[in-house]
Protein backbone atom coordinates (compact mmCIF):
# COMPACT_ATOMS: atom_id res chain seq x y z
CA UNK A 1 0.00 0.00 0.00
CA UNK A 2 2.81 2.41 0.86
CA UNK A 3 4.60 1.49 -2.36
CA UNK A 4 1.42 2.43 -4.23
CA UNK A 5 1.27 5.83 -2.53
CA UNK A 6 4.95 6.52 -3.25
CA UNK A 7 4.44 5.45 -6.88
CA UNK A 8 1.51 7.88 -7.17
CA UNK A 9 3.67 10.67 -5.72
CA UNK A 10 6.51 9.95 -8.17
CA UNK A 11 4.17 9.73 -11.13
CA UNK A 12 2.49 12.96 -9.99
CA UNK A 13 5.85 14.68 -10.36
CA UNK A 14 5.82 13.67 -14.04
CA UNK A 15 2.23 13.89 -15.28
CA UNK A 16 0.44 16.80 -13.55
CA UNK A 17 -2.83 14.92 -14.15
CA UNK A 18 -4.84 13.18 -11.47
CA UNK A 19 -6.76 10.94 -13.88
CA UNK A 20 -3.56 9.85 -15.67
CA UNK A 21 -1.92 9.07 -12.32
CA UNK A 22 -4.86 6.99 -11.09
CA UNK A 23 -5.17 5.11 -14.39
CA UNK A 24 -1.46 4.33 -14.75
CA UNK A 25 -0.71 3.30 -11.18
CA UNK A 26 -4.09 1.58 -10.77
CA UNK A 27 -3.43 -0.76 -13.69
CA UNK A 28 -0.34 -2.11 -11.93
CA UNK A 29 -1.17 -1.70 -8.23
CA UNK A 30 -4.76 -2.97 -8.01
CA UNK A 31 -4.08 -6.58 -9.12
CA UNK A 32 -0.96 -6.80 -6.92
CA UNK A 33 -2.73 -5.50 -3.81
CA UNK A 34 -5.77 -7.73 -4.31
CA UNK A 35 -3.41 -10.69 -4.77
CA UNK A 36 -2.10 -9.92 -1.28
CA UNK A 37 -5.68 -9.94 0.13
CA UNK A 38 -6.01 -6.25 0.96
CA UNK A 39 -9.69 -5.24 1.44
CA UNK A 40 -10.97 -4.42 -2.04
CA UNK A 41 -12.69 -1.13 -1.19
CA UNK A 42 -9.50 0.04 0.54
CA UNK A 43 -7.46 -0.82 -2.57
CA UNK A 44 -9.80 1.10 -4.86
CA UNK A 45 -10.00 4.10 -2.53
CA UNK A 46 -6.23 4.17 -2.02
CA UNK A 47 -5.45 4.30 -5.74
CA UNK A 48 -8.23 6.83 -6.46
CA UNK A 49 -6.98 9.10 -3.67
CA UNK A 50 -3.33 8.51 -4.54
CA UNK A 51 -4.14 9.71 -8.04
CA UNK A 52 -5.25 13.07 -6.66
CA UNK A 53 -1.62 13.77 -5.74
CA UNK A 54 -1.16 14.32 -9.49
CA UNK A 55 -2.64 17.82 -9.21
CA UNK A 56 -1.00 18.83 -5.93
CA UNK A 57 2.61 17.70 -6.33
CA UNK A 58 4.07 19.81 -9.16
CA UNK A 59 3.65 20.01 -12.06
CA UNK A 60 -0.10 20.55 -11.82
CA UNK A 61 -2.52 21.42 -14.61
CA UNK A 62 -5.13 23.05 -12.29
CA UNK A 63 -2.41 25.19 -10.68
CA UNK A 64 -1.36 26.44 -14.12
CA UNK A 65 -4.96 27.45 -14.83
CA UNK A 66 -5.29 29.04 -11.37
CA UNK A 67 -2.10 31.02 -11.99
CA UNK A 68 -3.46 32.21 -15.35
CA UNK A 69 -6.78 33.32 -13.78
CA UNK A 70 -5.19 35.09 -10.82
CA UNK A 71 -2.04 36.32 -12.62
CA UNK A 72 -0.05 34.63 -9.85
CA UNK A 73 3.34 33.00 -10.31
CA UNK A 74 2.91 29.37 -11.39
CA UNK A 75 6.39 28.63 -10.03
CA UNK A 76 5.33 29.81 -6.56
CA UNK A 77 2.19 27.67 -6.78
CA UNK A 78 4.23 24.64 -7.78
CA UNK A 79 6.67 25.16 -4.91
CA UNK A 80 3.81 25.69 -2.44
CA UNK A 81 2.26 22.36 -3.48
CA UNK A 82 5.31 20.32 -2.43
CA UNK A 83 4.78 20.54 1.35
CA UNK A 84 1.03 19.67 1.37
CA UNK A 85 1.69 16.92 -1.20
CA UNK A 86 4.30 15.28 1.04
CA UNK A 87 2.04 15.81 4.06
CA UNK A 88 -0.73 13.85 2.30
CA UNK A 89 1.73 11.10 1.33
CA UNK A 90 2.53 10.70 5.05
CA UNK A 91 -1.16 10.76 6.04
CA UNK A 92 -2.12 8.17 3.41
CA UNK A 93 0.83 5.98 4.45
CA UNK A 94 -0.10 6.10 8.15
CA UNK A 95 -3.67 5.11 7.26
CA UNK A 96 -2.32 2.26 5.13
CA UNK A 97 -0.32 0.93 8.07
CA UNK A 98 -3.43 1.19 10.27
CA UNK A 99 -5.50 -0.82 7.73
CA UNK A 100 -2.73 -3.41 7.38
CA UNK A 101 -2.57 -3.92 11.16
CA UNK A 102 -6.35 -4.34 11.31
CA UNK A 103 -6.33 -6.87 8.44
CA UNK A 104 -4.65 -10.01 9.82
CA UNK A 105 -5.58 -11.99 6.70
CA UNK A 106 -3.06 -10.08 4.56
CA UNK A 107 -0.92 -12.51 2.61
CA UNK A 108 2.82 -12.22 3.16
CA UNK A 109 5.04 -12.38 0.08
CA UNK A 110 8.55 -13.78 0.27
CA UNK A 111 11.35 -11.25 -0.21
CA UNK A 112 12.86 -11.29 -3.70
CA UNK A 113 16.56 -12.27 -3.81
CA UNK A 114 18.98 -9.38 -4.30
CA UNK A 115 20.24 -10.74 -7.63
CA UNK A 116 16.71 -10.75 -9.01
CA UNK A 117 16.15 -7.21 -7.74
CA UNK A 118 19.25 -5.97 -9.59
CA UNK A 119 18.14 -7.76 -12.74
CA UNK A 120 14.65 -6.23 -12.55
CA UNK A 121 16.11 -2.77 -11.83
CA UNK A 122 18.39 -2.93 -14.86
CA UNK A 123 15.49 -4.00 -17.07
CA UNK A 124 13.47 -1.06 -15.73
CA UNK A 125 16.09 1.57 -16.61
CA UNK A 126 14.85 2.05 -20.21
CA UNK A 127 11.33 2.59 -18.87
CA UNK A 128 12.67 5.24 -16.47
CA UNK A 129 14.07 7.06 -19.51
CA UNK A 130 10.52 7.34 -20.82
CA UNK A 131 9.81 9.91 -18.08
CA UNK A 132 12.23 12.35 -19.70
CA UNK A 133 10.33 12.08 -22.98
CA UNK A 134 6.95 12.46 -21.27
CA UNK A 135 8.15 15.82 -19.98
CA UNK A 136 8.49 16.94 -23.60
CA UNK A 137 5.25 15.58 -25.03
CA UNK A 138 2.89 12.69 -24.42
CA UNK A 139 3.07 11.54 -28.04
CA UNK A 140 6.88 11.39 -27.96
CA UNK A 141 6.74 9.52 -24.67
CA UNK A 142 4.29 7.02 -26.15
CA UNK A 143 6.48 6.48 -29.22
CA UNK A 144 9.57 5.96 -27.06
CA UNK A 145 7.66 3.54 -24.79
CA UNK A 146 6.68 1.55 -27.86
CA UNK A 147 10.30 1.50 -29.02
CA UNK A 148 11.60 0.32 -25.62
CA UNK A 149 9.03 -2.46 -25.17
CA UNK A 150 9.34 -3.69 -28.77
CA UNK A 151 13.07 -3.46 -29.54
CA UNK A 152 14.89 -3.12 -26.19
CA UNK A 153 12.92 -5.27 -23.74
CA UNK A 154 11.27 -7.34 -26.50
CA UNK A 155 8.12 -7.81 -24.42
CA UNK A 156 5.62 -6.22 -26.82
CA UNK A 157 3.71 -8.41 -29.25
CA UNK A 158 0.98 -7.53 -31.71
CA UNK A 159 -1.63 -9.25 -29.51
CA UNK A 160 -0.47 -7.37 -26.39
CA UNK A 161 -0.50 -4.10 -28.32
CA UNK A 162 -4.10 -4.67 -29.47
CA UNK A 163 -5.13 -5.60 -25.93
CA UNK A 164 -3.47 -2.44 -24.53
CA UNK A 165 -5.21 -0.23 -27.12
CA UNK A 166 -8.62 -1.75 -26.32
CA UNK A 167 -8.10 -1.38 -22.56
CA UNK A 168 -6.96 2.23 -22.98
CA UNK A 169 -9.94 2.98 -25.24
CA UNK A 170 -12.43 1.59 -22.72
CA UNK A 171 -10.96 3.64 -19.87
CA UNK A 172 -10.62 6.80 -21.97
CA UNK A 173 -14.16 6.64 -23.34
CA UNK A 174 -15.60 6.07 -19.86
CA UNK A 175 -13.75 9.11 -18.52
CA UNK A 176 -14.59 11.34 -21.48
CA UNK A 177 -18.29 10.49 -21.25
CA UNK A 178 -18.27 11.63 -17.62
CA UNK A 179 -16.31 14.78 -18.56
CA UNK A 180 -18.78 15.55 -21.35
CA UNK A 181 -21.76 15.12 -19.01
CA UNK A 182 -20.05 17.28 -16.36
CA UNK A 183 -19.35 19.98 -18.96
CA UNK A 184 -23.02 20.06 -20.00
CA UNK A 185 -24.14 20.21 -16.39
CA UNK A 186 -21.52 22.86 -15.61
CA UNK A 187 -22.73 24.96 -18.54
CA UNK A 188 -26.31 24.76 -17.27
CA UNK A 189 -25.21 25.76 -13.76
CA UNK A 190 -23.17 28.64 -15.18
CA UNK A 191 -26.13 29.92 -17.24
CA UNK A 192 -28.19 30.12 -14.05
CA UNK A 193 -25.23 31.92 -12.41
CA UNK A 194 -25.45 29.70 -9.32
CA UNK A 195 -21.68 29.60 -8.57
CA UNK A 196 -21.35 33.35 -9.05
CA UNK A 197 -24.35 34.07 -6.81
CA UNK A 198 -23.06 31.73 -4.10
CA UNK A 199 -19.57 33.24 -4.28
CA UNK A 200 -20.98 36.77 -4.14
CA UNK A 201 -23.02 35.79 -1.09
CA UNK A 202 -19.91 34.45 0.63
CA UNK A 203 -17.80 37.52 -0.07
CA UNK A 204 -20.56 39.87 1.15
CA UNK A 205 -21.57 38.03 4.33
CA UNK A 206 -18.37 36.58 5.80
CA UNK A 207 -15.75 39.07 6.93
CA UNK A 208 -13.60 36.74 9.06
CA UNK A 209 -11.05 34.59 7.24
CA UNK A 210 -11.79 31.25 8.94
CA UNK A 211 -15.58 31.50 8.52
CA UNK A 212 -15.13 32.54 4.88
CA UNK A 213 -12.82 29.60 4.20
CA UNK A 214 -15.13 27.20 6.03
CA UNK A 215 -18.09 28.27 3.92
CA UNK A 216 -16.02 28.17 0.70
CA UNK A 217 -14.87 24.63 1.57
CA UNK A 218 -18.47 23.56 2.16
CA UNK A 219 -19.66 25.06 -1.13
CA UNK A 220 -16.76 23.52 -3.08
CA UNK A 221 -17.36 20.14 -1.45
CA UNK A 222 -20.97 20.19 -2.68
CA UNK A 223 -20.11 21.61 -6.11
CA UNK A 224 -17.33 19.06 -6.50
CA UNK A 225 -19.98 16.34 -6.50
CA UNK A 226 -21.36 17.74 -9.76
CA UNK A 227 -18.65 19.79 -11.48
CA UNK A 228 -15.24 18.73 -12.76
CA UNK A 229 -12.04 20.52 -11.76
CA UNK A 230 -11.63 23.03 -14.57
CA UNK A 231 -15.26 24.17 -14.34
CA UNK A 232 -14.85 24.75 -10.60
CA UNK A 233 -11.76 26.87 -11.22
CA UNK A 234 -13.22 28.95 -14.03
CA UNK A 235 -16.56 29.56 -12.30
CA UNK A 236 -15.51 30.16 -8.70
CA UNK A 237 -12.01 31.65 -8.57
CA UNK A 238 -12.69 34.94 -10.45
CA UNK A 239 -15.58 35.75 -8.09
CA UNK A 240 -13.82 34.76 -4.86
CA UNK A 241 -10.49 36.39 -5.72
CA UNK A 242 -11.42 40.04 -4.91
CA UNK A 243 -12.36 39.10 -1.34
CA UNK A 244 -8.98 37.57 -0.47
CA UNK A 245 -6.86 40.73 0.16
CA UNK A 246 -9.40 42.20 2.60
CA UNK A 247 -9.41 38.95 4.57
CA UNK A 248 -5.62 38.69 4.60
CA UNK A 249 -5.59 35.49 2.56
CA UNK A 250 -2.55 34.96 0.34
CA UNK A 251 -3.33 34.16 -3.32
CA UNK A 252 -0.73 31.36 -3.45
CA UNK A 253 -1.98 29.79 -0.21
CA UNK A 254 -5.57 29.98 -1.47
CA UNK A 255 -4.46 28.24 -4.67
CA UNK A 256 -3.28 25.25 -2.59
CA UNK A 257 -6.51 25.37 -0.57
CA UNK A 258 -8.55 25.33 -3.79
CA UNK A 259 -6.46 22.52 -5.29
CA UNK A 260 -7.05 20.30 -2.25
CA UNK A 261 -10.78 20.92 -2.60
CA UNK A 262 -10.50 19.87 -6.25
CA UNK A 263 -8.81 16.69 -5.02
CA UNK A 264 -11.91 16.02 -2.91
CA UNK A 265 -14.08 16.59 -5.98
CA UNK A 266 -12.12 13.93 -7.88
CA UNK A 267 -13.07 11.20 -5.38
CA UNK A 268 -16.64 12.17 -4.43
CA UNK A 269 -19.57 10.76 -6.41
CA UNK A 270 -21.44 11.16 -8.67
CA UNK A 271 -18.91 13.02 -10.88
CA UNK A 272 -15.61 11.97 -9.28
CA UNK A 273 -13.46 11.24 -12.31
CA UNK A 274 -10.93 9.15 -10.41
CA UNK A 275 -13.75 6.93 -9.13
CA UNK A 276 -14.82 6.14 -12.67
CA UNK A 277 -11.24 5.48 -13.76
CA UNK A 278 -10.75 2.94 -10.95
CA UNK A 279 -14.19 1.44 -11.58
CA UNK A 280 -13.26 0.96 -15.24
CA UNK A 281 -9.88 -0.60 -14.44
CA UNK A 282 -11.13 -2.89 -11.65
CA UNK A 283 -14.43 -3.82 -13.33
CA UNK A 284 -16.32 -3.20 -10.10
CA UNK A 285 -19.22 -1.12 -8.84
CA UNK A 286 -19.02 2.62 -8.21
CA UNK A 287 -20.36 2.19 -4.68
CA UNK A 288 -17.43 -0.02 -3.66
CA UNK A 289 -14.89 2.47 -5.04
CA UNK A 290 -16.68 5.44 -3.44
CA UNK A 291 -16.92 3.77 -0.02
CA UNK A 292 -13.18 3.09 -0.07
CA UNK A 293 -12.50 6.74 -0.94
CA UNK A 294 -14.44 8.29 1.95
CA UNK A 295 -11.63 7.98 4.56
CA UNK A 296 -9.29 9.71 2.11
CA UNK A 297 -11.75 12.61 1.68
CA UNK A 298 -11.51 12.99 5.46
CA UNK A 299 -7.71 13.07 5.24
CA UNK A 300 -7.83 15.72 2.50
CA UNK A 301 -10.05 17.86 4.72
CA UNK A 302 -7.63 17.25 7.60
CA UNK A 303 -4.86 18.56 5.35
CA UNK A 304 -6.92 21.75 4.86
CA UNK A 305 -7.13 22.20 8.63
CA UNK A 306 -3.39 21.59 8.91
CA UNK A 307 -2.39 24.19 6.30
CA UNK A 308 -4.78 26.71 7.90
CA UNK A 309 -3.24 26.41 11.38
CA UNK A 310 0.28 25.82 10.05
CA UNK A 311 0.52 27.87 6.82
CA UNK A 312 4.22 27.05 6.64
CA UNK A 313 3.35 23.57 5.37
CA UNK A 314 2.45 25.25 2.09
CA UNK A 315 4.43 28.47 2.25
CA UNK A 316 7.77 27.51 3.82
CA UNK A 317 9.53 27.16 0.46
CA UNK A 318 7.78 30.19 -1.07
CA UNK A 319 8.84 32.71 1.57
Amino acid sequence: AIATILSCALFAAISGSSVACAATIGTVAIPEMIKRDYPRNFVYGLVAAGGTLGILIPPSIPMIIYGFITEESVTKLFVAGIGPGLFLVVLFSIYSVFVAIRTPSLRRVEAVPMAERWHASLRALPAVAVAAFVFEAAAVGFAFSLFVTTFVLRTMTWELFKEAVIEAAITTVAVLLIVAAAKVFGKAVALYRLPQDVAAFLTMNFSVAWTFLLMVAGVLLVMGCFLEAISMLLLMVPVLLPALPALGIDNVWFGIFFTIMIECALITPPVGLNLFVIQSIARTGLREVASGSLPFVGMLLLALVAIYFVPGIAMWLVM
